[in-house]
């Protein structure tokens, strides 16, 4: 932008033009002169550009650069009233419009361009909302160095050669940017500087200017002074002090009686003597400050070397804690090796006890158990199992808050996830076409089969629902010392009754067609499954019962402490208690055919062991989960185990249904011969010894690299 300076203003203006290349200029105090235009600006330290009216006796209006109106240059480029400005600018000419702020009419104080493309005051701009021209909303963008530039070429005259106006009277002669009388109204002043100088360079011209008003260096109370005039002051000044007066010389005149002083001073003769005490005084106080920079660096290094030695200590630390835990993670590894040890050594003896009993024939293997397959897909540990028998469907519960639908007949997939629980899915039971899922945020949900929908859910206990079984169209549900029983109403669950006298968490349910079995600390109670009273009670030892599962003759408990007690279903007495388990029993399930009864066990040490009822012995210990094993379910002939390592593995006999045709046939061929038995022995030991080998890669299990699981639901064939 091109700046315009007008018409000239008096001999002020045509001095400026004929002496343009300097950055301050003399100028005669002419009538003409006292007309130039000034203004006080709101800022200390920015100087605005003032502006330059075509016409000495026309207004202008910043607001609008084409409106015409009768007001005057003073209310034109009026200030704000409440602000006043110390430093006064009076310009030798009138400034440009173009170089004014139109939101406070003044010239630009650090001009900036906003989004909208207008210049404002950098001021104006942060403190207004909209722009006066096209209503845009401000934001500054960037300095406008080009105007800046412009303003600072602009000539005024010394804040030292300037005055404040007394009141209005003067009219033309006085031509000022606040309104006559306001303060901050400025004139020049005939008696003070008469030099001009750009804005620019204003700071450098005043702090050397003759007529800045300094104060007597001997006695402050001496009257103020002009810097031209304070060498003759000094001279004449009778408040000269002794040079010596820091060394308690009391002397104090006028020029002539200081230089009269100075021959009989007695700090004179010693002057040397001080100077040297000054200089060594100021050296050692440079010293001392460098010695204490030199201790703040020692305190710095001593805080860094205690920082590092903090640092090193926690990694000590550190590493200490990992040795502990590796060494405790050595000792839970060489103790589980023990268990497992323990356990091939019952399988031999077993073995051998048939070999001197003569009862081998009960070593079937067509009764052996091997693992077909694996469902993954499951994030959290899986807590319970439920077989739909009607659809072959598998209905698994887990931690992770979901229902997984398991096909185990065609396609071997996760049908589909139901999901609906807010906490972990414990107990599962069938009644009908509807399933029924417990769950620890203490609801039952009840859900459509054939749909595999959500069809209700209801707020059950104040606790978690640790298990659910059904019978005669009833749902019993068990909790904290508490079992509630529901009439089944088609999705509807109606409270019938709740049961009382519990002493602990009712972790297990079993229904028969006459009775109710539950599991609550270490007590069995049988209830009257018409009344609902309780009609016997059974007493156990080895911890609380964590599982229950009843056959035709026999009533079978899992305990915390590793047991399987056992007791007649007629007499109610005990008969016998199952030892081979070296971790909590979690689980029971039964396969009753008309030859022979079998109990599966699932246990916290990894393991599943099957137990013939007929003479109390287990027969085989399965060991495939790399967790806990929590739920066990059967069907068919198979049986289904989840574990804590979010699995579930299908198990079935030789010359069960599912079975391929090659076992069928290798079973058929041994049991056609008398060597079945030996094969049989062969066969328990091979197994024995597989064990023995899965039980030494869980001791070095974190040695080796991990298997990656797939991340969806699948069926792994084994």
């Amino acid at each position: 932008m091109e700046a315009s300076f007008g018409p000239t203003f008096s001999a002020v203006a045509a001095g400026a033009k004929a002496e343009g290349s300097s950055s301050y200029k003399q100028h005669r105090r002419t009538p003409s002169s006292s007309s130039t235009l000034t203004y006080s600006p709101r800022d200390d330290d920015d100087g605005m550009p003032p502006m330059t009216p075509r016409r000495s006796d026309s207004a202008i209006s910043i607001r609008s650069l084409h409106s015409e109106s009768n007001m005057s240059l003073r209310s034109t480029f009026s200030l704000h009233e409440e602000e006043e400005d110390t430093e006064p600018q009076v310009f030798a000419e009138q400034p440009s419009v173009k170089l004014c702020c139109q939101l406070c009419c003044n010239v630009f104080k650090d001009p900036v361009i906003t989004t909208c493309g207008h210049t404002f005051c950098r001021r104006c701009a942060l403190t207004s909302d909209k722009c006066p021209v096209d209503a845009a909303k401000l934001t500054v963008v960037v300095n406008n160095i080009a105007v800046a530039e412009q303003i600072g070429e602009l000539f005024i005259h010394c804040k030292y050669g300037c005055r404040a106006t007394a009141s209005a009277a003067g009219g033309a002669a006085a031509c000022t940017s606040t309104v006559a009388g306001k303060p901050g109204a400025y004139e020049v002043d005939p008696l003070g500087c008469p030099f001009t100088i750009k804005l620019s360079t204003r700071k450098e011209h005043e702090a050397s200017c003759d007529y800045r008003p300094v104060r007597c260096p001997n006695n402050p109370s001496c009257p103020p002074l002009l810097t031209m005039n304070l060498e003759a002051h000094l001279k004449e000044c009778e408040h000269i002090k002794c040079p010596h007066s820091k060394y308690g010389c009391t002397f104090i005149g006028n020029q002539d009686t200081y230089e009269t002083h100075l021959e009989v001073c007695k700090f004179e003769g010693l002057k040397e003597f001080l100077q040297q005490t000054d200089d060594r005084f100021h050296e050692m106080q440079l010293t001392l400050a460098q010695k204490d920079q030199d201790i703040a660096f020692l305190r710095s290094m001593l805080g860094k070397l205690s920082e590092k030695l903090d640092q090193l200590e926690k990694n000590l630390e550190l590493k200490f804690d990992v040795l502990d835990e590796n060494q405790s993670k050595l000792s839970e590894d060489l103790m589980e090796f023990r268990r497992d040890a323990s356990m091939l050594n019952d399988e031999l003896s077993h073995i051998n006890a048939r070999l001197n009993m003569g009862i081998l024939g009960s070593y079937d293997p067509q009764q052996i158990f091997k693992c077909k397959g694996t469902f993954v897909g499951h994030q959290g540990p899986v807590w319970c199992l439920c077989v739909y028998s009607t659809g072959d469907l598998l209905f698994s519960g887990s931690s992770d808050k979901t229902i997984k639908v398991w096909d185990t007949c065609t396609t071997y997939k996760c049908q589909k996830t139901l999901e609906g629980h807010d906490g972990i899915v414990l107990a599962l039971c069938i009644q009908g076409n509807r399933l029924y899922s417990g769950s620890a945020d203490c609801t039952i949900i009840v859900w459509d089969i054939q749909t595999l929908q959500k069809v209700n859910t209801i707020r059950a206990h104040d606790n978690p629902v640790c298990t659910l079984v059904c019978s005669h169209n009833i749902l019993f549900s068990g909790s904290l010392k508490a079992i509630k029983v529901w009439d089944i109403v088609g999705t509807e669950l109606k409270l019938k009754k709740e049961l009382t006298g519990l002493n602990h968490w009712v972790r297990a349910l079993v229904a028969s067609q006459n009775h109710l079995y539950s599991g609550s600390y270490q007590t069995i109670k049988i209830w009257d499954i018409r009344s609902l009273e309780c009609v016997h009670v059974l007493q156990t030892s080895g911890g609380s019962v964590y599982s229950i599962a009843v056959t035709n003759h026999h009533i079978v408990c899992g305990t915390y402490e590793n047991l399987i007690h056992v007791w007649d279903i007629e007499s109610k007495e005990q008969v016998r208690t199952l030892t081979g388990h070296v971790g909590t029993v979690y689980a029971l399930a039964v396969i009753a055919t008309p030859d022979q009864t079998k109990v599966f066990s699932a246990s916290y040490d990894r393991s599943l062991r099957v137990w013939s009822m007929d003479n109390m012995i287990c027969t085989q210990t399965l060991l495939r989960h790399q967790g806990s094993v929590t739920a066990l379910a059967v069907s068919r002939g198979r049986l289904f185990s989840g574990a804590v390592d979010s699995t579930v593995k299908v198990r079935s006999t030789c010359c069960s249904t599912c079975c391929s045709a090659c076992c069928s046939t290798l079973c058929a061929a041994c049991c056609s011969s008398a060597a079945s038995v030996r094969l049989s022995i062969f066969y328990s030991v091979a197994q024995a010894a597989a064990c023995f080998i899965i039980s030494l890669y869980f001791v070095f299990r974190f040695h080796l690299p991990s298997v990656l699981q797939p991340s969806g639901p699948q069926w792994l064939f084994l």
